[in-house]
């Protein structure tokens, strides 16, 4: 006998169920549309596949992808505020988009921990500490599918650039407080598929 308007979850049938998710995670997608997308995504790969070591081929190629961020903010978003903090124990504190050019992007560190107690001679007041995070930069949108375009000496550029009041070293090597500001210029290809994509969210 039913007590309550409500159903008893147990009797529903599992495709009717959501994929279980941790705890506090809200679910989003029924068992039954997980399953009925992945046996479609099978099906086209065998159609097209000729032995069984393709047909993986294949399966792992989509798997390689399903975890990538494919929009250029995505990414940068998660430089900025996930993998900053791991390396520097606080989040970057500015993204910006160049206003001169859509494929230019600014992440700045107003106090970036590389740039700190660094003593060089004068002659090198230009050096700027920050070019070692450049490099790190470079290397996570490399490896995320976000190549950098190459123009010049770097396509991802470590600058100092001045603070208002304040006194102490930032990011370069003069002796005011300045911040560092990583710029980075995505090559054509990021750009194009970033045009395709919005293209098509609209439609």
């Amino acid at each position: 006998m039913m007590l309550s308007g409500r159903p008893n979850k147990h009797a529903l049938n599992i495709v009717d169920r959501p994929i279980p998710k941790a705890r506090g995670e809200v679910p989003t997608v029924s068992f039954s549309a997980y399953a009925y997308l992945f046996g479609e995504l099978i099906s086209y790969a065998m159609d097209r596949a000729a032995s069984i070591s393709e047909l993986e081929e294949r399966l792992d190629k989509v798997g390689y992808e399903v975890k990538r961020k494919p929009e250029v903010l995505d990414i940068l978003k998660f430089i900025h505020s996930t993998a900053w903090p791991a390396l520097f124990g606080k989040a970057a504190d500015d993204l910006q988009q160049a206003n001169a050019a859509d494929d230019e992007y600014m992440i700045s560190d107003h106090d970036l921990l590389v740039g700190r107690y660094i003593s060089i001679p004068k002659s090198y007041a230009t050096f700027v500490p920050g070019s070692i995070v450049a490099g790190m930069v470079r290397g996570m949108l490399s490896a995320a599918g976000f190549p950098a375009r190459r123009e010049g000496v770097r396509a991802v550029s470590a600058h100092a650039v001045e603070l208002a009041g304040g006194g102490g070293k930032g990011g370069g090597g003069g002796g005011g407080r300045s911040s560092t500001t990583i710029l980075v210029k995505f090559d054509a290809s990021v750009m194009q598929r970033q045009a395709a994509l919005e293209s098509a969210r609209r439609g």
